[in-house]
């Protein structure tokens, strides 16, 4: 973040949803800006919504986009439902589905742009599968159809580790070297903060419960455009893991961003708006009813 010569406001207003999901009721953080068509921008495991802080303030963007990122439950200001610490905290695919279409419809949002990174990247897929005719567009950042563990997710929560250090610690290598340093500390900062077992509870998610390798070739791009983009230095959700993906979807689209690793929105903004900015001009342009694309795959 540059220096500011005074005091400044941003343009992002944040408010506090009500709404039951899954018959338990909720109060939703959700951040906005701008006007046009809504852009529903979905944060990473174990994060919150300030991560698109570049996007919510890119007046680019807010010139044709209304950008909402909302904390799921248990994330940045939005608390656990009622009797959290009766159980433990795992989140599943038809909880993340249910919770992104509860908040469509409680918004009244209509044909939105949808963008995820990381378990938001995975859950576009299911949405491309079980909704895709509701929204625009989807957009998967670093977006892969499963994720095998590759540490022991138990030193997320344990005892007789800080969990804030260690999550932080376990995602410090995901953000590309060549990121800029604040941006870096700050995306760390944003996973020391989260509470006990919730980074633990989202890779549930991410690495058992939301597998779809099974199922992507059903995706219908002609109903909902689909658009991959992919750091060149992640190595949860790879460049080949995304090249593969698009090729297994008929119409997809894959972009691999240099400079770039698993979160690139917060890690790099400025770099990521270079990438994100013709996508969202594509989209913009394109009529609101389902439209089909029969690009090939850009790699």
């Amino acid at each position: 973040m540059s220096a500011t010569p005074r005091p400044e406001l941003e343009p992002v207003t944040g408010r506090y949803l009500r709404l039951d999901i899954q018959g338990k009721p909720h109060r939703f953080y959700v951040e906005e800006a701008g006007a046009g068509i809504p852009l529903l921008c979905l944060h990473t495991a174990g994060a919150d919504s300030r991560q698109y802080r570049g996007l919510l303030n890119d007046p680019e963007t807010l010139a044709r986009f209304r950008v909402i990122a909302f904390d799921l439950p248990w994330h940045g200001k939005s608390s656990p439902p009622a009797g959290w610490h009766k159980a433990e905290y795992k989140l599943t695919s038809r909880a993340y589905v249910d919770t992104i279409m509860a908040v469509v419809d409680a918004m009244r949002l209509d044909k939105p742009v949808a963008m995820g990174c990381s378990i938001g990247g995975r859950i576009v897929l299911h949405l491309a599968l079980e909704h895709g005719p509701r929204f625009r567009a989807l957009i998967g950042l670093e977006s892969g159809a499963h994720a095998e563990p590759y540490y022991d997710l138990d030193w997320l929560h344990r005892p007789d580790v800080h969990g804030g250090e260690v999550c932080g610690g376990m995602i410090s290598g995901l953000i590309a070297p060549t990121a800029p340093e604040a941006d870096r500390w700050e995306t760390i900062w944003h996973y020391m903060q989260g509470g006990p077992g919730v980074f633990k509870g989202d890779l549930h998610f991410y690495t058992a419960d939301g597998d779809v390798r099974g199922r992507v070739a059903e995706i219908d791009t002609a109903k909902c455009p689909l658009y991959l983009l992919t750091g060149e230095y992640d190595y949860s959700c790879t460049p080949a893991d995304t090249r593969d993906l698009a090729r297994r979807i008929e119409g997809a689209e894959a972009i691999i961003m240099e400079g770039l690793g698993h979160f690139p929105m917060s890690e790099n903004p400025e770099l990521f708006l270079e990438y994100i900015r013709p996508v969202l001009a594509e989209i913009a342009s394109a009529p609101k009813a389902a439209h089909a694309t029969d690009a090939a795959s850009r790699v």
